[in-house]
């Protein structure tokens, strides 16, 4: 055998001194990753996400096993789709006045969008003048409130919060007018004070700011809105106007 055959035959046999340097790098780094995953998997690294789903909302799962049921037979309605339901609820405050006020205003304004968004845990859109008006120094453009609208489980979990928490705080409380409701079945009523609801903190409030609340439902008529509020939970009084 001559002496170019014998280096083609060195050439051809693979190193015995191990292998290649980057392939033993990729092989570690291929096997590092598969054990930090391991590791993940059986709980030893946490990366702040919740294990498991969050439940459903008590009042959706109420309003399912319950409400549907007494409202077919309180309303005389066969089909379970069509009980009236609760589409969304807006909370909206209104801050023209402290549009005006420079520099202390604006600060204000800022303060009333954070209760809300504690109250309703989720950021509030601004509202803006859709024309000027002299008499209240307002322009087209400025921003006069703050509103939020909530669907689905935060909405129930909102409207629990209502009725079990916020509702009972209020003082000389005599129940909800049950006049509140529009031609279709929407409710619509307020509170003078952001302090009924408990997540705002009582002591740092520096000035008290009432908000609106309208709550858009599915009924067809007013009759059965206020059936849906009261299955729900909502406190009406008998008569719509309060007893001196």
């Amino acid at each position: 055998m001559s002496e170019k055959d014998k280096d083609k035959e060195k050439q051809k046999k693979p190193k015995a001194d191990g292998a290649h340097p980057a392939a033993e790098k990729a092989k570690q780094a291929k096997k590092a990753k598969a054990q930090a995953a391991a590791e993940q998997e059986a709980g030893g690294a946490d990366d702040g996400a919740p294990s498991q789903p969050a439940p459903p909302p008590r009042l959706y799962e109420r309003y399912k096993g319950e409400i549907v049921k007494a409202l077919q037979q309180k309303l005389g309605v066969d089909n379970r789709f069509a009980v009236p339901r609760l589409e969304k609820i807006v909370i909206s405050m209104g801050l023209g006045r402290f549009a005006t006020e420079g520099g202390e205003g604006k600060a204000k304004f800022n303060q009333a969008e954070k209760e809300l968004q504690v109250i309703a845990g989720q950021k509030p859109v601004r509202c803006k003048a859709k024309k000027s008006v002299a008499n209240f120094k307002v322009r087209e453009g400025m921003e006069t409130g703050v509103k939020v609208t909530l669907r689905g489980a935060r909405m129930y979990e909102f409207l629990d919060r209502l009725i079990t928490l916020a509702i009972p705080r209020v003082k000389d409380f005599r129940g909800l007018d049950p006049n509140g409701f529009d031609k279709v079945g929407n409710y619509n009523f307020g509170f003078t004070e952001q302090t009924v609801f408990p997540e705002v903190d009582g002591a740092a409030v520096t000035f008290q700011q009432g908000m609106n609340i309208t709550m858009v439902t599915t009924a067809a008529s007013v009759d059965h809105g206020r059936e849906l509020l009261r299955q729900f939970g909502m406190p009406f009084r008998e008569s719509s106007k309060q007893d001196r």
